[in-house]
């Protein structure tokens, strides 16, 4: 049988990202008890974008993280990707430390935790790689994977050959605790950039420190606009995001045949359990892609569909199918 059979008779997963955006906490909680009933797998949960936010505490998120595991749910913790004080490196040591649920690596500091929590345990970390660690070649790959590494979280410019490239299929990365498995980003705002200053506080002609926390103004960001109108990127207080939503229904046959096991959505306001249900129904009960696409631009989503980077275009290019 070969690696394309043996792949189209294989369930495609699917990873919940971390939450960007600071809601308040009964629209988060409400979030992730509608998740619990649907076709997720896995929730990545922890704040990914400033540390200053602070409507869900540590202990929240733990809280949230057992819930959702007796549910029936993957829980994987995330450690922030851009570190700015030694708060946040303690915060980013005590999840390295522990051992009750997977710590996703958001940058080289959180690698460096790992490591030494496991030689502390006396065997080798498991972790998963996020989408903001630079693993561009197979030889980076590797290197992740021996520390310990289970999954490979693909970087969101990386197109389906790519990916292939960097974890080949029919000759899959390994680590101490077996083959690297690889996941892509499905859908939602992409990640582009991180900043020390707060583009949110600065909008407002505020400091970092006396944000007034005004990011929770913007319940998928802030969009910005070309001079020419038209949506350009999105400020999400110390983030920079699309204004675009990246779907990749068209591009998923490309991307399965690439390796990829499973797709990562990013949360939004509006919309979302439709758009997990339509992703749910086109990779794993044959729905057409077309008519799929289509269903996601009837729903009240906070921004147009792109699909660029995944299939080696401009990212801003409009989804095809």
């Amino acid at each position: 049988m070969s690696i394309d059979t043996i792949a189209s008779l294989r369930r495609t997963a699917f990873t919940i990202g971390a939450l960007p955006y600071w809601w308040p906490r009964a629209a988060t909680l409400a979030f992730y008890a509608e998740l619990a009933d649907g076709p997720a797998d896995c929730v990545v949960l922890g704040e990914t974008v400033c540390s200053r936010r602070n409507e869900m505490k540590p202990g929240d998120w733990l809280a949230l993280a057992r819930e959702l595991r007796d549910s029936g749910l993957e829980v994987v913790l995330a450690t922030l990707p851009l570190l700015s004080s030694e708060a946040e490196w303690r915060a980013v040591r005590e999840l390295a430390a522990q051992e009750e649920f997977l710590v996703e690596a958001g940058d080289a500091s959180a690698l460096q935790a790992l490591e030494l929590a496991g030689e502390q345990r006396g065997h080798a970390p498991r972790f998963v790689i996020g989408p903001h660690l630079n693993v561009y070649n197979p030889d980076a790959l590797r290197e992740h994977a021996a520390l310990g590494a289970l999954r490979w979280t693909a970087p969101v410019e990386l197109a389906a050959a790519a990916i292939a490239h960097v974890n080949p299929p029919q000759a899959r990365v390994r680590g101490p605790h077996g083959e690297v498995s690889t996941e892509a980003w499905g859908f939602g705002r992409l990640p582009l950039a991180l900043s020390a200053r707060c583009f949110t506080a600065r909008h407002h002609r505020l400091r970092k420190d006396a944000c007034e926390f005004r990011c929770r103004d913007d319940a998928d960001g802030l969009r910005l606009d070309s001079t020419e109108g038209q949506p350009f990127l999105c400020i999400n207080g110390t983030q920079i995001q699309s204004a675009g939503l990246h779907a990749v229904l068209g591009e998923w046959p490309a991307l399965r045949a690439a390796g990829v096991e499973r797709l990562r959505l990013s949360p939004c306001s509006r919309g979302f359990s439709d758009v997990l249900r339509t992703f749910d129904a086109m990779c794993n009960a044959q729905a057409d892609p077309a008519d799929a696409l289509r269903h996601l631009r009837e729903i009240d989503l906070p921004g147009a569909l792109v699909d660029g980077y995944a299939r080696g275009a401009p990212g801003m290019a409009q989804a095809l199918a």
